[in-house]
This record gives C-alpha cells, sequence and structure tokens, in this order.
C-alpha cells in the first residue's frame, strides 16, 4: 500500500480517509479521522459518516471544518469527495500532517493486511508473518536508567493499534481465528531484531560496515535467524518483527506477507530491494511443506501474494 500526503500551506484542516464502508441494504459510508474539539484539548479519531454529514459538526465545530461536508462516496472507486472540491482517495491524508501520525497509518494499515491475509492462510496452516523496517532502534525500543528495556514510540503505536484494529475487525472473523487472535495479547505478538553494544549490552543502530563485529539480541537471533521451525509455529506469538538493517545477507523467510518501511529512505533502491528480497520467497505450512505449483496448482500466484 501507498501513502499519499496532500499537504498545501496555510491550512490546518486535517482529514485521513481509512476507510469506505460497502453494505448490500444501505448507502455506503465513510471512516474519517478529523480533528475534535474537546474541552482537554485536540484529538484525532475516526468518524463513520454519510453522505451529506458535516465535517463541522462531527468535529464539534472545529472551525477549519466550517462548510466543509462530504458530497460523494464512490465506494467502486475507493474516492470521497467533499464540498470544497477536495477528492481523497481510501488511505490519502489531506491537511498538516506530522510523520508521527503517517507513521501510525503505516502501522495500522500493515495490521489491517496483516489480519486479511492471516485469517485466509489460518484454516490451511500457514503462519502469516510482517516485517518492519525502521531507521533509529530508539523508535521501537529505549532503556530506562536501570537499563530495563521500554517500548519506543512505535513500539507503542503497534500496541494500540494493534488492540484498536482487533477489536474493529474481529466481528467479521471466523470463530476459530477470532479465538486464535484473542489468544495473545499484543505485547505478545511483535519482537525486534538489533544489533547489540558489547559494554552496556543494549541494541544500538547497524550500519553495513560494523555488522559484524556486533553481536544480535540472542533470543531474538535464536527466534528470527536460527529456529524458522519455532517462528512459523502458531503456538509462538511473534507475527510482527521490527529491524533496525536489512537483517543479514541471506536471510530470508518465505511467510513475511507484509513489509513496512517505517523511516525515509524511499530513494535508496538498493537498499529497498534487499529489504523486499526478505519475503519474496514461496511460504510453507506448519509442517514445512512448500505451497509451490506442485501443491496448489494454478492457486500458486494467488496464495503466495
Amino acid at each position: 500500500k501507498g501513502f499519499e500526503v496532500i499537504n498545501p500551506l496555510g491550512t490546518g484542516t486535517y482529514i485521513y480517509v481509512d476507510d469506505i464502508i460497502v453494505s448490500e441494504k444501505k448507502p455506503p459510508k465513510t471512516k474519517l479521522e478529523i480533528e475534535i474539539g474537546y474541552k482537554k484539548g485536540i484529538k484525532r479519531e475516526c468518524r463513520n459518516m454519510d453522505m451529506g454529514d458535516s465535517l463541522y459538526h462531527a468535529s464539534k465545530e472545529m472551525e477549519q471544518y466550517r462548510d466543509l461536508s462530504i458530497t460523494n462516496i464512490a465506494a467502486h472507486a475507493g474516492i470521497v469527495e467533499f464540498s470544497n472540491g477536495l477528492r481523497l482517495h481510501k488511505g490519502e491524508t489531506y491537511g498538516n500532517i506530522i510523520e508521527k501520525n503517517l507513521r501510525r497509518a503505516q502501522i495500522r494499515e500493515t495490521i489491517k493486511s496483516h489480519f486479511e491475509k492471516e485469517e485466509s492462510l489460518f484454516a490451511k496452516g500457514i503462519k502469516t508473518l510482517s516485517l518492519f523496517f525502521i531507521d533509529r532502534v530508539k523508535n521501537y525500543r529505549l532503556y530506562d536508567y536501570e537499563g530495563n528495556a521500554l517500548l519506543g514510540e512505535y513500539g507503542k503505536m503497534f500496541e494500540e493499534e494493534y488492540d484498536a484494529v482487533r477489536k474493529e475487525m474481529s466481528g467479521g472473523f471466523s470463530q476459530e481465528y477470532r479465538r486464535y487472535l484473542e489468544s495473545f495479547s499484543a505485547h505478545e505478538v511483535h519482537n525486534g531484531y538489533f544489533s547489540i553494544d558489547k559494554k552496556t549490552g543494549q541494541c544500538i543502530d547497524s550500519h553495513k560496515e560494523d555488522e559484524q563485529d556486533k553481536p544480535e539480541d540472542v533470543s531474538a537471533y535464536d527466534l528470527i535467524l536460527k529456529n524458522k521451525e519455532r517462528l512459523l509455529s502458531f503456538d509462538e506469538p511473534t507475527r510482527f518483527i521490527f529491524s533496525h538493517s536489512a537483517l543479514r545477507e541471506g536471510w530470508d523467510n518465505p511467510n513475511v506477507f507484509q513489509i513496512c518501511a517505517l523511516k525515509h529512505d524511499a530513494d535508496n533502491s538498493n537498499r529497498r530491494r534487499q529489504e523486499v528480497g526478505r519475503g519474496m520467497r514461496l511460504c510453507v505450512d506448519k509442517y514445512g511443506a512448500r505451497m509451490d505449483a506442485d501443491a496448489l496448482g494454478d492457486g500458486v500466484q494467488q496464495l503466495n501474494s
């Protein structure tokens, strides 16, 4: 999924098209994230809205939304149109968005895609993994004065969005898959793989020229690079992996279906190809059987996409 940020100068209006909701019996709705004015301050929250609804009223009369309403919800095209002529596709953002809001949206959409793919493969005994690449370890993992590991900003965002998306989507899942989702907490399903500083024992940013001189986080190394059989077992709760670099050369995992880049290196095509290559393999089921053309026939591309 791609994200296009439209950010005109001189406006405080913020709109994010989170979803377009289609029903057989009712006109389509849109789920918008907008700024809501509360007595204690302004928050960005999602609201389900119909064609003709006023963003001014939905925002509790925030001035930037005055006279702004929804004029059309084109579900087939995935477009929402507004009274000021603005047209946004699903996943697009309008307004003065700062980076952490974009990163939160990326994390949210990755979790959504993960759940959609995971449910389709769960009954087939195929575990789904997602991989996040970040530019600073501190964005995922921090340390207190005593050296105890704490969640960084992205780690907190992930757990918040995981719980929110699971609650939002679980009603449409099968009972068996829903039971599986509920068997692990948000804190249990993610892990980080980073280089370790020999002196402090803490996770640090790694660079290609010195990666060989630093040991890895042993527990994460054992799980992610050595014991793929355990990682691909449904008994192991880890399904989302955060990494600073593109992991060690020669590592790949056939069950990585989502790769999310939470960093600024879109112009680095070599690194991006290396990262994407970590997941471009034919997946295996929980018994280690490769889901190739021999096993699936014509369905091999659809299952592995």
